[in-house]
């Protein structure tokens, strides 16, 4: 099998695609919103994101014998067609994790600036949340899990949703499941938006359409008080503008955009397609990537490294003036959100970064905290 040349489709904002997969065939670079059932008529391999809807529309009648996905959600996939139709598939559980733990931090760090003596609400504890979980507690940071799915004997605590919803901070980090014993579809609604005491903070990164866009304009304009950081949208791209000018934080479902995190993605649904073709993961094709570096003054705290790190205002920012501007054009809000991902600039997570320490007043305890964020130390001393 590994001796076909095989014809290979992708989303042309993975990283390292053609790096990786050009050794077994070709590769054509395609927008992810703009794959096509044209696009994959002599196609063997589809390597998606999130953006594309990989379903019976888009395959039948293709040649498509393996299906990636270099992302951990899968809402996006007809995994039962693809099963029902023969199609190997593969996805990138956890690859983004650390970088959407960042993001959460990065917006607590504004929103919440003393967040690490409040109660945080996670909502999922699957591979994000988890970490988020996870990163809290070597923090020494107080936290609430909700996950219906986690079984009773779990190595950690588990509260009711109302619990969770009367946390300081709230993060979302749920799929977007449409049935079952607990779909997560408008799960956040009018009635769960009330629970949230004054001064919430509340982050979703998960799905835009875990929570009711107008509960939650309606919950804004009642309670000044509520800080909301929005990463992900109903209807993407063609997100509601009005809630977008209402939340203290928008960024265009870049949470998880790290390079780390695209590069792991990539990797991942990579050496599923070696198995897939009977090879062994061991190959030449890694995508090395050089370690940056923070040095900042004797003085520097927790918060001043996660947001030298990452700032997500930088992200606000951007989003608001592209709008903004697109809107005097008279071009739509959808074409402004594409590009912002597209055009995404380099960001390193924690673990792609190192820290040139030099003495600090409590450079021992700092040092740990930064490296269970992920964080390598370097001595200067």
């Amino acid at each position: 099998m590994s001796n076909r040349r095989l014809n290979i489709v992708a989303d042309q904002n993975m990283v390292g695609v053609c790096e990786l997969f050009e050794p077994y065939g070709e590769v054509t670079l395609v927008p992810g919103r703009s794959i096509s059932p044209a696009d994959l008529v002599e196609a063997h391999v589809l390597l998606v994101r999130s953006v594309t809807q990989v379903d019976r529309r888009l395959l039948e009648g293709s040649s498509i014998e393996f299906v990636g996905t270099a992302t951990s959600g899968v809402d996006h996939i007809d995994r039962r067609y693809l099963s029902e139709s023969g199609i190997q598939f593969a996805s990138a559980v956890g690859c983004n994790a650390g970088a959407v733990v960042q993001y959460v931090l990065s917006a607590m760090c504004h929103l919440s600036p003393d967040w690490e003596s409040k109660t945080v609400g996670i909502i999922g504890c699957g591979q994000v949340g988890n970490k988020l979980r996870q990163t809290l507690a070597c923090l020494a940071v107080n936290y609430k899990v909700y996950d219906p799915f986690i079984s009773s004997d779990a190595l950690f605590h588990l509260s009711e949703l109302n619990e969770v919803m009367d946390s300081d901070i709230v993060c979302i980090h749920v799929p977007l499941t449409l049935d079952g014993p607990h779909p997560s579809y408008k799960m956040i609604d009018r009635v769960l938006l009330e629970k949230l005491r004054k001064n919430v903070v509340l982050i979703n990164a998960g799905r835009g359409e875990v929570i009711d866009d107008e509960s939650l304009l309606h919950k804004i304009k009642s309670d000044s008080s509520l800080k909301v950081a929005l990463d992900v949208w109903n209807s993407e791209p063609n997100i509601c503008e009005q809630l977008m000018d209402a939340v203290s934080i928008s960024t265009p479902h870049v949470a998880g955009y790290s390079v780390d995190g695209k590069v792991a993605g990539t990797t991942m649904i990579f050496e599923s397609f070696l198995s897939w073709l009977g090879e062994p993961k061991v190959y030449d094709g890694c995508i090395d990537l050089e370690s940056t570096v923070l040095n900042l003054s004797e003085e520097s705290t927790l918060a001043d490294y996660i947001l030298a790190s990452y700032d997500v205002l930088d992200d606000d920012r951007a989003m608001r003036s592209l709008i903004g501007d697109f809107k005097l054009a008279n071009r739509s809000i959808s074409e402004a959100f594409d590009i912002l991902r597209k055009d995404y600039p380099l960001r390193r997570d924690f673990g792609g970064i190192t820290v040139r320490n030099g003495t600090y007043r409590d450079g021992y305890l700092l040092d740990k905290r930064l490296m269970s964020l992920g964080f390598s130390i370097q001595s200067c001393s």
